[in-house]
Protein backbone atom coordinates (compact mmCIF):
# COMPACT_ATOMS: atom_id res chain seq x y z
CA UNK A 1 0.00 0.00 0.00
CA UNK A 2 1.28 3.47 -0.89
CA UNK A 3 2.36 5.63 2.01
CA UNK A 4 2.37 8.93 0.15
CA UNK A 5 -0.22 10.76 -1.88
CA UNK A 6 -0.09 13.53 -4.44
CA UNK A 7 -1.03 16.97 -3.08
CA UNK A 8 -1.95 19.81 -5.40
CA UNK A 9 -2.85 23.39 -4.53
CA UNK A 10 -4.31 25.30 -7.45
CA UNK A 11 -5.16 28.99 -7.79
CA UNK A 12 -6.91 30.51 -10.82
CA UNK A 13 -3.64 31.76 -12.29
CA UNK A 14 -1.24 28.94 -11.40
CA UNK A 15 -0.44 25.58 -9.92
CA UNK A 16 1.06 26.53 -6.54
CA UNK A 17 2.14 23.11 -5.28
CA UNK A 18 2.26 19.63 -6.77
CA UNK A 19 4.22 17.16 -4.66
CA UNK A 20 4.06 13.80 -2.93
CA UNK A 21 3.37 14.05 0.81
CA UNK A 22 2.56 11.62 3.59
CA UNK A 23 -0.34 13.76 4.81
CA UNK A 24 -2.02 17.09 4.13
CA UNK A 25 -4.01 18.81 6.87
CA UNK A 26 -6.63 21.09 5.33
CA UNK A 27 -8.81 23.72 7.06
CA UNK A 28 -12.22 22.34 6.12
CA UNK A 29 -15.31 24.40 6.81
CA UNK A 30 -16.45 21.80 9.36
CA UNK A 31 -13.00 21.51 10.93
CA UNK A 32 -9.48 20.57 9.94
CA UNK A 33 -9.06 17.20 8.28
CA UNK A 34 -6.03 15.10 7.42
CA UNK A 35 -5.79 13.44 4.02
CA UNK A 36 -3.49 10.46 3.52
CA UNK A 37 -3.01 7.70 0.95
CA UNK A 38 -6.01 5.36 0.73
CA UNK A 39 -8.33 8.07 2.13
CA UNK A 40 -12.02 7.64 1.41
CA UNK A 41 -13.31 10.02 -1.28
CA UNK A 42 -14.25 13.41 0.16
CA UNK A 43 -15.38 16.80 -1.10
CA UNK A 44 -15.23 19.75 1.29
CA UNK A 45 -15.38 23.49 1.30
CA UNK A 46 -12.25 25.09 2.74
CA UNK A 47 -12.20 28.02 5.14
CA UNK A 48 -9.35 30.56 5.27
CA UNK A 49 -6.46 29.01 7.16
CA UNK A 50 -3.31 26.88 7.08
CA UNK A 51 -2.71 23.86 4.87
CA UNK A 52 0.09 21.85 6.49
CA UNK A 53 2.04 19.29 4.45
CA UNK A 54 3.76 16.41 6.26
CA UNK A 55 6.57 14.10 5.22
CA UNK A 56 8.22 11.59 7.57
CA UNK A 57 6.06 12.78 10.46
CA UNK A 58 7.14 16.43 10.20
CA UNK A 59 5.55 19.53 8.74
CA UNK A 60 7.56 20.38 5.65
CA UNK A 61 5.44 23.27 4.40
CA UNK A 62 2.67 25.58 5.60
CA UNK A 63 0.53 27.50 3.15
CA UNK A 64 -2.21 30.01 3.82
CA UNK A 65 -5.33 29.62 1.69
CA UNK A 66 -8.15 32.14 1.48
CA UNK A 67 -10.80 29.43 1.29
CA UNK A 68 -12.09 27.29 -1.56
CA UNK A 69 -12.74 23.61 -2.17
CA UNK A 70 -10.91 20.34 -1.56
CA UNK A 71 -11.25 16.98 -3.22
CA UNK A 72 -9.64 13.91 -1.67
CA UNK A 73 -9.30 10.49 -3.28
CA UNK A 74 -7.22 7.49 -2.27
CA UNK A 75 -4.28 8.80 -4.32
CA UNK A 76 -4.62 12.59 -4.30
CA UNK A 77 -5.69 15.69 -2.39
CA UNK A 78 -6.46 18.75 -4.50
CA UNK A 79 -7.23 22.15 -2.99
CA UNK A 80 -8.66 24.92 -5.17
CA UNK A 81 -8.31 28.41 -3.70
CA UNK A 82 -8.52 31.99 -4.94
CA UNK A 83 -5.31 32.78 -3.08
CA UNK A 84 -2.44 30.80 -1.57
CA UNK A 85 0.63 32.14 0.21
CA UNK A 86 3.66 30.24 1.49
CA UNK A 87 3.68 31.27 5.16
CA UNK A 88 7.47 31.18 5.29
CA UNK A 89 7.42 34.27 3.01
CA UNK A 90 4.93 36.34 5.05
CA UNK A 91 6.20 39.16 7.29
CA UNK A 92 4.49 41.00 10.13
CA UNK A 93 4.47 44.12 7.90
CA UNK A 94 2.57 42.16 5.22
CA UNK A 95 -0.06 41.16 7.77
CA UNK A 96 -0.43 44.68 9.22
CA UNK A 97 -0.74 46.19 5.75
CA UNK A 98 -3.37 43.67 4.71
CA UNK A 99 -5.39 44.21 7.89
CA UNK A 100 -5.27 48.00 7.47
CA UNK A 101 -6.33 47.76 3.83
CA UNK A 102 -9.24 45.47 4.71
CA UNK A 103 -10.34 47.79 7.54
CA UNK A 104 -10.19 50.79 5.19
CA UNK A 105 -12.27 49.02 2.51
CA UNK A 106 -14.82 48.02 5.13
CA UNK A 107 -15.15 51.62 6.36
CA UNK A 108 -15.42 52.99 2.81
CA UNK A 109 -17.97 50.46 1.50
CA UNK A 110 -21.22 52.15 0.56
CA UNK A 111 -23.56 49.49 -0.78
CA UNK A 112 -24.35 45.98 0.41
CA UNK A 113 -22.29 44.28 -2.32
CA UNK A 114 -19.20 46.36 -1.46
CA UNK A 115 -19.75 45.71 2.24
CA UNK A 116 -20.01 41.96 1.65
CA UNK A 117 -16.77 41.91 -0.41
CA UNK A 118 -15.01 44.09 2.16
CA UNK A 119 -16.19 41.85 5.01
CA UNK A 120 -14.86 38.78 3.17
CA UNK A 121 -11.51 40.57 2.68
CA UNK A 122 -11.48 41.37 6.41
CA UNK A 123 -12.25 37.74 7.29
CA UNK A 124 -9.35 36.55 5.11
CA UNK A 125 -7.00 39.21 6.56
CA UNK A 126 -7.93 38.16 10.11
CA UNK A 127 -7.32 34.50 9.21
CA UNK A 128 -3.93 35.40 7.70
CA UNK A 129 -3.01 37.19 10.93
CA UNK A 130 -4.04 34.15 12.99
CA UNK A 131 -2.05 31.84 10.68
CA UNK A 132 1.01 34.11 10.89
CA UNK A 133 0.79 34.22 14.70
CA UNK A 134 0.44 30.43 14.88
CA UNK A 135 3.46 29.80 12.66
CA UNK A 136 5.50 32.48 14.45
CA UNK A 137 4.73 31.08 17.90
CA UNK A 138 5.52 27.53 16.76
CA UNK A 139 8.84 28.69 15.27
CA UNK A 140 9.70 30.58 18.48
CA UNK A 141 8.78 27.54 20.56
CA UNK A 142 11.04 25.34 18.42
CA UNK A 143 13.93 27.77 18.94
CA UNK A 144 13.33 27.93 22.69
CA UNK A 145 13.91 24.18 23.19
Amino acid sequence: MATSMQFELVCPDRLVVSEAVDMAVVPGSDGDFGAMAAHAPLLSTVRPGIVALYTNGKVVRRLFVSGGFAEVTGERCTVLSEEAIDLSLVTRADVVSRLQSADDRLKEAVDSAEKARAQQDKTVADALQAAFETVTSQANGAHAS
